[in-house]
């Protein structure tokens, strides 16, 4: 008989008790290496890869994706066997496995080598073993036979009970009643119905998150307006030369984000946090990125900032636009942080007041670049102007320190070679 080994939810962080599956990257019936990736698991975090545990076919999946799940829980299981393009014949069948010997396309498979997967697929489509040609080693059937046979047009072999027409009825009316839900038939009705969806890990967190800073914090919002020509005039300069030494392209952020080690070094309070009833002051800058992501808005964060290059500041915030796609994010990647700098102007936001990630005390908020005309040495110009915002926790932020931050961002926006001189 062969072996069972339990897909378990792994502990995935410290006070973390439930999690959310995503997508199952391999189905039942698949045959899995161990340590292959099975299924991504979502925390309030960020999301993982949760590997296979043994070799063997994945079997009993309990949770769809979606699905909630808590650490410890199992989820499917693994009957362990040889890898079935090996010499050894696949498990299974009660030991009555075929010879390999047997032709790979031969039609006919018998039911003890047919994988789960494939026998859903069967019955969905009211076929038997018999119509797939098997590709499988020793002439399994596969989940991909069923498939292929599908889309090379192949046909039920005899319908389903339930799908025999009844005697009394026309073939036409049959063939109506059976192609379609007789709702769709309706013309010119509205679709009035619901979808109930069940919050992401990740957005809960966000939303949880977000409303306690609203209850706990004193938020306020203080607003500014930069002219963006002096960097975009820098960057058009040197964003060849940039790319062509450094590997990858030169953004606004990185200059955003020395802006901020600039501001917080003048004003401390808003790279501080509250914490009991003290305020922890810290000698770095650890700031967080906001970036869209494949499970929604994540913030990883930038450690250290004051002591990267510009260089190094875009690789960072590159490679982890990346692993946010991919949803490869890990934990580590999202604790923490001292500041965050939340760019709504890539989606084409105007202003916004953005909410403070708690514990942090402040977030700046950058928004689209738009061509409007301003004052310049008593003329009117036409300049690409970029609101900012800066929301601050009134608690420990005196309103003096949020305006003169904001003006300090502008001030070395606005004359680059401020970051250079260190003035």
């Amino acid at each position: 008989m062969s072996e069972i080994v339990d897909v378990e939810v792994p502990t995935v962080g410290e006070s973390i008790t439930e999690v959310q599956l995503g997508t199952w990257i391999k189905s039942e019936g698949d045959w899995v290496d161990e340590g292959e990736d099975l299924v991504e698991i979502e925390t309030e975090k960020a999301s993982v890869q949760l590997p296979a545990p043994a070799a063997g076919f994945l079997e009993n999946i309990s949770k769809e994706s979606e699905d909630f799940a808590e650490i410890g829980e199992v989820i499917a299981k693994i009957r362990v066997a040889p890898r079935p393009d090996g010499d050894d014949a696949p498990a299974g069948g009660g030991g009555e496995a075929e010879s390999s010997s047997s032709p790979a396309s031969s039609a006919g498979a018998e039911a003890s080598f047919v994988m789960p997967a494939a026998q859903r697929l069967l019955d969905e489509n009211g076929l038997s073993a018999s119509d797939v040609p098997a590709s499988g080693p020793g002439g399994r059937l596969l989940k991909e036979d069923v498939l292929k046979f599908l889309d090379q047009g192949g046909a039920k072999s005899k319908p389903k009970p339930q799908e025999k027409p009844p005697a009394s009825k026309p073939a036409a009316s049959t063939a109506v009643a059976t192609s379609k839900p007789a709702s769709t038939l309706v013309t010119g009705a509205p679709d009035r119905s619901e979808e109930v969806k069940p919050l992401s890990m990740l957005r809960r967190t966000i939303a949880s998150r977000l409303v306690s800073a609203q209850q706990t914090a004193a938020l306020l919002t203080t607003f500014n307006e930069i002219d963006m020509k002096p960097v975009m005039d820098l960057r058009k300069k040197y964003k060849d030369a940039f790319q062509e030494k450094h590997g990858v392209k030169l953004g606004f952020m990185s200059f955003f984000a020395k802006a901020s080690v600039e501001a917080l070094r003048r004003f401390p309070a808003v790279n501080a946090e509250i914490r009991d009833d003290s305020a922890i002051y810290r000698n770095y800058q650890d700031i967080g990125i906001a970036m869209g992501g494949g499970k929604g808005l994540v913030v990883p964060i930038v450690r250290n900032t004051e002591r990267l290059s510009f260089a190094e500041i875009e690789w960072t915030i590159a490679d982890f636009a990346k692993q946010a796609v991919e949803n490869r994010l890990q934990a580590e990647d999202l604790i923490g942080g001292t500041f965050t700098i939340s760019n709504g102007g890539i989606y084409g936001s105007l202003l916004s007041t953005p909410i403070v990630n708690p514990p942090q005390s402040g977030i700046l908020g950058l928004h689209s670049i738009q061509d409007r005309p301003v004052a310049i040495d008593g003329k009117v110009e036409i300049r690409p102007m970029m609101y900012v915002a800066l929301t601050y926790d009134h608690r420990i932020v005196d309103g003096r320190e949020a305006v003169s931050f904001l003006r300090t961002i502008k001030e070395v926006i606005e004359d680059p070679a401020r970051l250079f001189l260190e003035l």
